[in-house]
């Protein structure tokens, strides 16, 4: 037992209860501990509190805090309230404490209190791969929404998101570009990004945004993932998962030399689908070809969308507007294509902010600017189904055995 003196106080005694309670799958749960006084104590009592890191950590497993209390005989009982940060991850019970010092007017016999995190969720079934992705993800440090990483309700919401991929255990997940805003500084990375979705970096297949090349060459993009987000002269690859052939594109075309016809991208593109004719393709990049969002359609990428088309290309997924739209299958014009159209998903929804959403565009199936959230797919052999999960807010949208490919 740790006993710290206060002189003159040895009838009056401070102690704290210990916590033990499941995290909880999503937002925070309160862990309540109880600091009591016993014995006659003459004068209000002092004491200070502060939170102290275990195998659970701040601010990914709860939230750091500290302060000082005052009891007395009438108020003899104060609480420290911690919140605990809920997720889905598979994980061993984990520890924190809260420990009492520097006590005025009461000796502290019982200065830490445990707070025990218990563990409450389990394995997804075996199955097809799932991946999961979104862009538009972390706020700048110095943001006023910043908050310690923990956001607002309406903006800097990344640690959320997160919370949705850890523990997962999905087979990819995608990024749709500006991932580390607001010039995707490998410093910020560290800070921001790091600390939310940096914790599935080892799964993370990511492209670039415009906020990338805030600092020159997108250096801070590339230094923070590396191998993983290809050369970084060009930015774009490709990779499989199960039966799927998967292509990250580099939307910033003046970056790479061009998205047009004949540019290098567009011809190693068509080179790598013709390498690769799977029966199922998906292809990732930031600026949307089609949205009915701010930023609207951008034709920029129109030849690679045309070079997907050719090869029976099944899904495209992008960011860039920071909402949420599904499209119907559709040829490189925008018309609808029932036949051999691809369906184009915009997720700007990675926790940076919301944008208001404009006129429809033509075959615009579902809008929302409400929620921040990931999209998951689950691959197929012949199709894909899809799910957006919400982290924050409470939009979703669904389809099963709808997605066939090619």
């Amino acid at each position: 037992m740790w006993v710290v003196p206060a002189s003159g106080a040895n009838s009056v005694k401070l102690t704290i209860s210990d916590v033990t309670a499941n995290e909880g799958q999503s937002g925070t749960t309160t862990f309540s501990f109880t600091v009591t006084l016993t014995g006659s104590a003459r004068t209000t009592v002092g004491v200070a509190y502060a939170t102290v890191s275990g195998s659970a950590t701040s601010p990914g497993d709860y939230t750091a805090a500290s302060g000082t209390l005052a009891l007395s005989k009438r108020q003899n009982t104060a609480r420290v309230d911690i919140a605990v940060v809920g997720d889905n991850t598979v994980e061993p019970d984990e520890q924190f404490s809260v420990r009492l010092s520097n006590a005025s007017g009461a000796t502290i016999t019982k200065a830490i209190g445990v707070g025990t995190i218990l563990n409450d969720d389990t394995a997804p079934p075996p199955g097809d791969p799932v991946v999961a992705a979104a862009g538009d993800i972390a706020c700048d440090p110095t943001s006023g929404s910043y908050n310690g990483g923990l956001g607002t309700a309406s903006e800097c919401r990344q640690l959320a998101t997160s919370d949705l991929l850890v523990g997962h255990n999905d087979a990819a997940v995608l990024l749709l570009g500006d991932n580390q805003y607001e010039d995707g500084a490998l410093a910020k990375y560290q800070q921001s990004y790091d600390a939310s979705w940096g914790r599935v970096k080892a799964t993370t297949r990511p492209a670039p945004g415009n906020h990338e090349y805030g600092t020159a060459g997108a250096a801070g993009y590339y230094d923070y993932f590396g191998s993983a987000a290809g050369d970084r002269a060009k930015g774009y690859y490709s990779f499989d998962v199960g039966t799927w052939h998967l292509i990250a594109l580099n939307s910033n075309c003046s970056a790479v030399g061009g998205c047009g016809a004949g540019s290098a991208q567009e011809q190693w593109l068509r080179a790598d689908l013709s390498a690769h004719p799977a029966a199922c393709t998906l292809a990732f990049w930031h600026h949307p070809r089609f949205s009915s969002g701010q930023h609207r359609s951008d034709t920029a990428t129109a030849a690679l969308w045309q070079a997907l088309y050719d090869a029976n290309a099944d899904v495209v997924l992008n960011g860039h507007d920071h909402d949420y739209e599904r499209f119907a299958p559709q040829n490189p014009s925008g018309t609808a294509d029932s036949t051999r159209g691809i369906r184009e998903f915009v997720v700007g929804t990675g926790g940076r902010s919301h944008y208001v959403v404009g006129t429809p565009q033509p075959n615009s199936e579902v809008r929302d600017s409400t929620s921040f959230g990931v999209l998951r797919l689950t691959l197929h052999s012949t199709g894909y189904d899809w799910t957006f999960q919400p982290a924050v807010g409470t939009f979703t949208d669904s389809g099963t055995g709808t997605g066939i490919c090619h």
